[in-house]
C-alpha cells in the first residue's frame, strides 16, 4: 500500500466525546491547523467555537446531526442542521433513521434525505448509514438513496454504534455508488495500516480521534 502525499488532508479530526471541555476543542483545532487536516469535526455546540478559532485557516468545521441515534424526527435533524450552518458549520454529518431503514420504510428515508439535502444548501452533506446494524441489501439500499437524492457523501458509522469502517463496507460502497457519491470511513480507525487500507478500497475521507498518531506512524 502506497501513503498518500496529502495523508492528512484526507482527515476529519474528530472529538464527538460528551464530557469534551473548550479546553479540549481548541486542543482539536491547534492539532488540525499544525497537522494540515481537511477538517474538524464537533458536537454542534462547538461550532461557533471552532469557526472562530480556525478563521484564516483552511481547515474547515464539519459537525453531527441527530446523532447519534438518527432517530430524531425529520423536522428536529433539518432545524438542527440549518442552526449549525447558520453558526458557521461547512459539513454536517447526519444518522439516518436506522429503524426505519430496517422497516423497509425506504420512502422515509428517502424522504427525509431530500429534506436534509435541500436543508444543507451549499455545505456538504455526509450521510451516516451505520454499516452495523445494517445487512448487506440494507446497505445497498440506503447507499442508492444517498446517491439518488444528491448527497455528498455516504458515512459507514457513528464510532458509538457496534462496529465501525471495515474495508468490506468501504468496498461495497465504491461498487454501489461507483463515482456518484464520495465516501467516508470512521469508527474504531486507530493505525496507519487501517487508514491505508480504507483509502486504497475506495475511502475520500477519514473520521477518526486519532488522527494525530496516526499521522505519527507515516514520519
Amino acid at each position: 500500500m502506497t501513503t498518500p502525499s496529502n495523508l492528512a488532508a484526507y482527515f476529519d479530526h474528530t472529538n464527538l466525546k460528551a464530557d469534551t471541555t473548550e479546553k479540549d476543542i481548541k486542543k482539536l483545532c491547534e492539532e488540525a491547523k499544525q497537522n494540515g487536516f481537511y477538517s474538524v469535526c464537533v458536537n454542534p455546540v462547538w461550532v461557533k467555537n471552532c469557526v472562530r478559532w480556525l478563521k484564516d485557516t483552511d481547515v474547515k468545521v464539519c459537525t453531527v446531526i441527530g446523532f447519534p441515534l438518527g432517530a430524531n424526527k425529520t423536522t428536529i435533524k433539518v432545524s438542527e442542521m440549518k442552526r449549525a450552518i447558520s453558526d458557521g458549520a461547512h459539513e454536517v454529518d447526519m444518522v439516518i433513521n436506522i429503524g426505519k431503514l430496517r422497516d423497509g420504510k425506504a420512502r422515509y428515508v428517502r424522504d427525509e434525505l431530500v429534506k436534509c439535502r435541500k436543508a444543507a444548501g451549499n455545505a456538504v452533506l455526509k450521510v451516516i448509514i451505520e454499516t452495523c446494524y445494517l445487512n448487506e441489501a440494507e446497505k445497498e439500499a440506503v447507499i442508492k438513496l444517498c446517491v439518488e437524492t444528491g448527497c455528498d457523501f455516504v458515512k459507514t458509522s457513528t464510532g458509538f454504534g457496534s462496529g465501525g469502517a471495515s474495508v468490506g463496507d468501504i468496498a461495497l460502497m465504491r461498487k454501489v455508488g461507483g463515482n456518484k457519491i464520495k465516501i467516508k470511513a470512521s469508527g474504531g480507525i486507530k493505525t496507519l495500516k487501517d487508514v491505508l487500507s480504507l483509502i486504497e478500497a475506495g475511502a475520500d475521507r477519514i473520521g477518526s480521534s486519532g488522527s494525530v498518531a496516526i499521522l505519527k506512524e507515516n514520519i
